[in-house]
């Protein structure tokens, strides 16, 4: 398909025949009367009136790089503030006494130590009967655990065979 070509007649580039405005200088190319686009657009489209607020919104959604890169910056500059009030504060925070080494405090090798104990054989008696404790004490409507069952032997192995 091949489309025909015009002359616009207020600029001289070529162009479709078909074009109601010269895409490059937006003349009438029969004419040559330069129309006023913007005009016509509103008259169409009839733009909103936006506030000032939501302009700044707009800029910023257009610009989310720069926002976000210059509220990095304001935050980094706020956390520096920040850490020149503590360390002059600090740095004036002084006491006259001698320092202790943190060895000295939290050192436990100099402490005397304990030989350990071994746990005493409780006997418990119940109604008058000594013998080792092996129940539990549970609360009402508790299921008792499953008492283990008795070890049985393990089966003996064939003698292996002997070789002649």
């Amino acid at each position: 398909m091949r489309m025909s070509k015009a002359v616009c007649a207020a600029c001289g580039h070529k162009i479709d025949e078909a074009a109601k405005l010269c895409p490059y200088c937006g003349a009438n190319p029969v004419t040559g009367e330069r129309v006023d686009t913007q005009a016509i657009l509103q008259e169409v489209f009839h733009p909103r009136q936006i506030s000032t607020t939501e302009s700044v919104l707009e800029y910023a959604r257009q610009r989310q790089g720069i926002v976000i890169a210059i509220t990095i910056f304001v935050g980094l500059v706020i956390l520096a503030a920040l850490h020149q009030f503590v360390t002059a504060r600090n740095s004036t925070a002084t006491t006259a006494s001698p320092a202790v080494s943190l060895s000295e405090i939290a050192d436990a090798a100099n402490e005397p130590r304990e030989a350990p104990q071994p746990m005493p054989n409780v006997q418990f008696q119940i109604e008058g009967h000594p013998e080792t404790m092996r129940t539990y004490l549970v609360e009402p409507g508790a299921i008792a655990p499953n008492q283990p069952a008795p070890a049985q032997p393990a089966p003996a192995a064939p003698p292996p065979p002997q070789h002649r």
